[in-house]
């Protein structure tokens, strides 16, 4: 444990107007996995982009195994041992295990493909690690976990020592979450090093051995893992104390406000991504939809909230079907969207806060005039007071989105959308790569709405996130809710296992 894989040294990176790394210093031990965590904006990925080759630093230097070294690019990364398994997995579903495996690394033998060679060398590296795949399979054709295993061997394959994992668990069910820990173990075992990224403080907690804290582009603190505890990551994180549990008021159940009966919708890629679910959700009830992504959550809510072409079934809002309604009258009538990815969905990006903040709103009175011209001077006050309601970060209500964090953004949607005063809320996603000061906000605001009497439907493929919010939820598998906890009897590894499709209940 005491011989460093990696060093970087006094990194610097500069961007105009900010300096995204001030003479960060970072190590990596052989067999150790270290965590490193702080909010968005606080330089985590610039740091790992400049070890993974995609930017060169200002100033600092960077050391494997005692070795200087320069690294132009990717390329030069992995040949130096350096792999990156991402957040969203670089594969290619139609190819075999194999073939994603070897791609860009194909052995020949006489112009021929050397593949017993190869699979007989990936079996050997799956053996040793204790990482196994089906390595005929295709890739389309795995769950997420074993996704993320094929791009784990890809990079074993090209000899990385040096793992970094960059919100590994963000897609995964618990029970992928604790095999991908046990990977974790089986390749430290073998003297890997492995930096760990994720904003969920109980993973640091379960499999750091070391926890660096970084903050506006500075390191704050190198602790080992023993007797540090969530709060004190939490605040050395934000720089202040962060409220980490939700304040769950009992509430009398209200009126049903959403009804969804037997739907079935289609995919964009043409298959019933959604067949035959049924729900509904009250007026001051949060209710979380629980799946391993991809089992028609997408769909849902496009359904509800868009106007995605229905096969079957109906949506109910207070009683009346909104199956023919336009997405503006939906609007109108009290259903509010916060969407999956904010940045295709939520927001216009190169277009003021200002003006996000009044989208759905801006062709009525008072931000259009009767002449239906835009009340700028409008507009503007009722940014500022949003703005200051919510604590969006920003220079200004004039600066464009796009210049903004991703939790500012994420605040400012959940604003807009909040600010609408609706009866029903559609909240998908809504924490998602967003740093835990921006996520405490959220919860907080989601709850504020329930307390209001909204009814919220909640959609996260976080599952703690789920749990603290959420007074039922209803786990979906293929398109259906297949069985429903309430709150005080949702046990997270039960919920868990009912994501794969286990212990469905009889009548679902």
């Amino acid at each position: 444990m005491a011989d460093n894989l990696l060093e970087l040294r006094e990194i610097t990176k500069q961007f105009p107007g900010v300096t995204a790394n001030d003479h960060v210093s970072f190590d990596l031990r052989a067999g150790e996995v270290h965590a490193l965590v702080g909010e968005n904006g606080a330089g985590k990925t610039t740091l790992m982009k400049i070890l993974y080759g995609l930017y060169r630093p200002d100033s600092g230097s960077i050391n494997v195994e005692g070795t200087g070294i320069t690294i132009r690019g990717p390329r030069d990364a992995i040949g130096r041992g350096i792999g990156m398994v991402h957040q969203h997995f670089m594969l290619f579903p139609p190819f075999t295990v194999l073939e994603n495996i070897v791609i860009g690394e194909e052995a020949h033998r006489a112009g021929v493909l050397a593949v017993n060679a190869q699979r007989a060398r990936i079996e050997a590296i799956m053996q040793e690690n204790g990482i196994m795949v089906p390595v005929d399979a295709r890739v389309e054709d795995l769950p997420v976990g074993l996704q993320q295993r094929v791009e784990i061997l890809k990079i074993l394959f090209r000899g990385a020592r040096i793992l970094i994992f960059d919100e590994p668990t963000a897609v995964l069910t618990p029970q992928e979450s604790n095999e991908l820990f046990r990977t974790f173990r089986a390749l430290t075992a073998h003297g890997k090093g492995i930096i760990f990224i994720t904003h969920k403080l109980d993973e640091v907690l379960a499999v750091a051995d070391r926890i660096t804290v970084i903050r506006q582009g500075r390191i704050v603190r190198t602790m080992d893992r023993a007797g540090v505890t969530k709060p004190m990551i939490a605040e050395l994180m934000v720089g202040k104390p962060v409220l980490l549990e939700v304040d769950r008021p009992l509430l009398p159940a209200g009126r049903t406000v959403l009804e969804v009966r037997n739907l079935k919708v289609r995919s964009p890629r043409g298959f019933t991504a959604v067949n035959g679910l049924s729900l509904s959700v009250k007026a001051g009830e949060i209710y979380g939809v629980a799946g391993v992504e991809g089992n028609g959550q997408s769909e849902l809510v496009h359904a509800i909230a868009e106007g995605a072409e229905v096969e079957g079934g109906d949506i109910l809002l207070e009683g009346a079907s909104v199956r023919r309604w336009s997405v503006r009258k939906r609007r109108e009538k009290g259903i509010a969207h916060i969407p999956e990815d904010r940045l295709k969905y939520g927001l216009l990006l190169p277009f003021s806060i200002a003006t996000n903040l009044t989208l759905g709103r801006h062709d009525k009175p008072p931000f259009a005039t009767r002449f239906q011209t835009v009340n700028n001077r409008a507009v503007r006050e009722s940014a500022r007071q949003i703005i200051t309601q919510f604590d969006i970060r920003t220079p200004s209500e004039n600066t464009p989105a796009n210049a903004l964090s991703g939790g500012n953004q994420q605040k400012a949607v959940v604003a807009r959308e909040l600010s609408a005063q609706p009866s029903l809320l559609l909240a998908s996603q809504p924490t998602r790569g967003v740093d835990i000061g921006a996520t405490e906000f959220i919860h907080r605001q989601i709850m504020k709405a329930r307390s209001e009497g909204k009814a919220v439907l909640l959609v996260s493929a976080d599952l703690d996130e789920l749990l603290a919010l959420s007074d039922r939820i209803g786990v979906i598998f293929k398109g259906r809710i297949i069985r429903e906890f309430a709150h005080e009897q949702a046990v997270r590894e039960e919920v868990g296992l009912s994501m794969t499709g286990e212990k469905a209940d009889a009548t679902a």
